[in-house]
């Protein structure tokens, strides 16, 4: 079904489509009422007959808007119109976690624990309402371009009352992000979701799932059956804390994973700032299986009655108790003991045996700031072996220790034979800095935060010969040694420091109108007759439209002006003229010709004036001229020129008088 362009709810004009999920389609939409920008969630067309589909779907509408979370996508409306059924919710501009992971591969942990901690806040909101997400995923996690989380797409959640969704007899979810119990097709609860916002946390720190597979059901065994790679192994730069934390929240016994979402923000919360930590506790050292055993009174009183109950069926009942009462208590007491006794004395046998066997305990020195040759002799006597690493740091002296796992714990005891991993400080990391000067401002960020790891200052200075963009000056200088991690100082050209315009397209625009487009560039107005356009308007442009240029550039604009026709009226007294000419023709005997040809031309094309005239005639003779602006007049006796002038028609009631 496409309906962009429709207008459903009489207020929603959808506007294009901007994403597909599992059972919806999301359009981009304008809300007519409140002049703004909403996102619009559309049951796909294979499911508006599905009851089943749409009671979820319906199901997500109620869930969600009934949540209010800085972290959560807000839900504005719902609705139903003819086989259209939509939720109008909050339009996030940015990018889904999963297209970043994707872009950017494995992510820095503070930016990742930042995510996490945003979307364990939105969780515990939902969870607190009774509502469970089941499909927590980086593809339902939007980061804005401000760096906020926004947990979407309630598609699968359910409002519980007793912390358990049904699987409506199907898998619901993405199988990546299963939960255990969720791929068994079990009880899933707010635990669920834990466990699937650990499984983002692992691939946003490893750039990889924790379990993959060439078929969802090898994957979803593999969720319920193996355990996972610890993340720390797979990016060694991960700190200590978090891996417990990402491992404790993928736990597979539910009651060895963190029981709510409040438990995992305290400890995401403290691994900000102990990210080497040992604070992450196990819950395994809480579980201890506990049995009441009756007391040895509440036995014999058992026993008695029973026994009494006994008698009573064999002698009718009289019971006479005196000369059995003391055996009983002394069995009863006998058989106490033995069942007290036995299973100490086995525990403690066992133990026994079994400590035999095993290392000896020993206390978990503190190495951090001794050399290893101080370590090597601290360790000599018991037997724990040392695994090193060396590393740059620019805090601890080269040669000392500044990192040790397990970590040092004032009375925590490792086994014999124990392995500690060291990692011991090379110093600060020095590099040379190399010439970045003439470079593209790209180029140079590049090569100096990922080849030699500084960071960058950056600077803007105008320049007439360097052009926008490019490196002018930096500091350290070329071959300079700068330490790992500080800042290079880099100015970059803005370009000449002259606004650039677009030129715009004023062709066919009225010479006003032009002038305001062009307003910041120089316009030199000419102007051309062309008859075939309309007056008044521009014909022509000396720059190009979309040509980026100076302000104040020059730019011609050529204006079609058509001259309106006009008339003129010529008055000619031929005897004035020829006697100012001097040339009153004569005969072949010298006499004067009284009778001439006479011609008025105008633009040496139109003859307007063409008569026989007396040379002596002293009466005005009047012709009439119709042209545009100023034209040439010709007056011609016997068709030789006598008189030329310029005729302004412009003026109003123009008269040329000739005499």
């Amino acid at each position: 079904m496409n309906i962009v362009g429709k207008v459903i709810g009489s207020r929603y004009e959808i506007l294009e489509r901007i994403g597909e999920g599992g059972m919806a389609t999301v359009y981009k939409a304008k809300d007519n009422v409140l002049k703004r920008y909403v996102a619009v969630k559309v049951l796909r067309d294979e499911f508006i007959t599905d009851e089943e589909f749409i009671k979820r779907f319906n199901t997500e509408a109620q869930s969600a808007a009934s949540l209010t979370h800085p972290n959560i996508v807000s839900i504005f409306d719902v609705g139903h119109e003819e086989n259209i059924y939509y939720i109008v919710m909050e339009l996030v501009q940015g990018k889904t976690l999963k297209e970043i992971i994707n872009e950017d591969g494995v992510l820095p942990w503070k930016w990742s624990v930042n995510i996490a901690i945003q979307v364990a806040s939105a969780l515990e909101t939902a969870h607190k309402n009774n509502i469970i997400h089941r499909d927590i995923k980086p593809h339902n996690i939007i980061i804005t371009e401000d760096g906020i989380a926004k947990v979407t797409d309630f598609g699968i959640a359910k409002a519980v009352s007793n912390s358990t969704i049904t699987a409506f007899g199907t898998t619901i979810g993405s199988v990546h992000y299963f939960s255990p119990e969720h791929a068994r097709g079990g009880f899933t609860d707010a635990k669920s979701d834990i466990y699937s916002l650990g499984v983002v946390m692992y691939e946003m720190l490893t750039g990889r799932v924790p379990f993959d597979a060439d078929t969802p059901v090898s994957i979803a065994l593999k969720h319920m059956q193996e355990k996972p790679i610890p993340p720390i192994k797979l990016n060694p730069s991960i700190p200590f804390a978090i891996n417990k934390i990402i491992m404790k929240a993928m736990e597979k016994d539910i009651s060895l994973r963190y029981q709510n979402a409040t438990e995992l923000l305290k400890d995401l919360s403290l691994a900000l700032k102990n990210p080497e930590g040992n604070f992450v506790k196990s819950n395994a050292e809480s579980m201890q299986y506990t049995q009441r055993v009756p007391t040895l009174g509440e036995e014999r009183k058992m026993e008695n009655s029973e026994n009494k109950n006994e008698y009573k069926e064999k002698t009718g009942g009289h019971i006479s108790s005196k000369p059995t009462k003391a055996k009983r208590i002394l069995m009863i007491a006998v058989i106490a003991c033995i069942i007290i006794l036995i299973p100490i004395i086995g525990f403690f046998g066992t133990q026994l045996i079994l400590d035999a066997g095993q290392p000896k305990d020993v206390n978990l020195p503190n190495l951090i700031g001794k050399t290893y040759e101080e370590t090597k002799e601290l360790l000599k006597d018991t037997k724990i072996t040392i695994e090193t690493e060396e590393e740059f740091n620019e805090e601890v002296e080269a040669g000392k220790i500044f990192w040790q796992e397990p970590p040092y714990i004032e009375g925590y005891q490792v086994k014999e034979n124990s392995n500690i991993k060291v990692k011991i400080s090379k110093g600060t990391e020095m590099v040379t800095m190399k010439k970045v000067v003439g470079m593209k401002f790209e180029e140079a960020e590049a090569l100096i935060e990922n080849e030699l790891h500084l960071k960058i200052e950056k600077k803007e200075e105008t320049s007439k010969t360097v052009e926008a963009g490019v490196i002018i000056k930096q500091t350290p200088e070329e071959g300079e040694e700068v330490k790992t991690g500080s800042t290079v100082e880099i100015t970059v050209s803005t370009g000449t420091g002259i606004k650039q315009l677009s030129v715009p397209y004023v062709i066919g625009d009225t010479e006003e109108d032009a002038k305001k487009k062009l307003k910041d560039l120089e316009v030199i107005i000419v102007y051309e007759e062309d008859t075939t356009k309309i007056d008044g308007r521009v014909l022509k442009q000396s720059i190009e439209a979309g040509t980026t240029v100076d302000e104040k550039t020059k730019i011609t604009v050529t204006v079609n002006k058509i001259e309106p026709m006009k008339t003129g009226t010529i008055k000619l007294n031929l005897k004035s003229l020829l006697q100012n000419e001097l040339s009153i023709p004569k005969d072949d005997n010298g006499n004067d010709i009284t009778t001439v040809k006479l011609e008025i031309v105008v633009d040496d094309k139109d003859s307007v004036y063409y008569q026989e005239a007396q040379s002596r005639d002293d009466t005005d003779i009047i012709a009439t001229v119709t042209g545009k602006g100023t034209v040439t007049i010709k007056v011609k006796v016997n068709g030789v020129v006598k008189y030329k002038n310029q005729f302004d028609l412009t003026v109003d009631d123009p008269v040329l008088v000739i005499d």
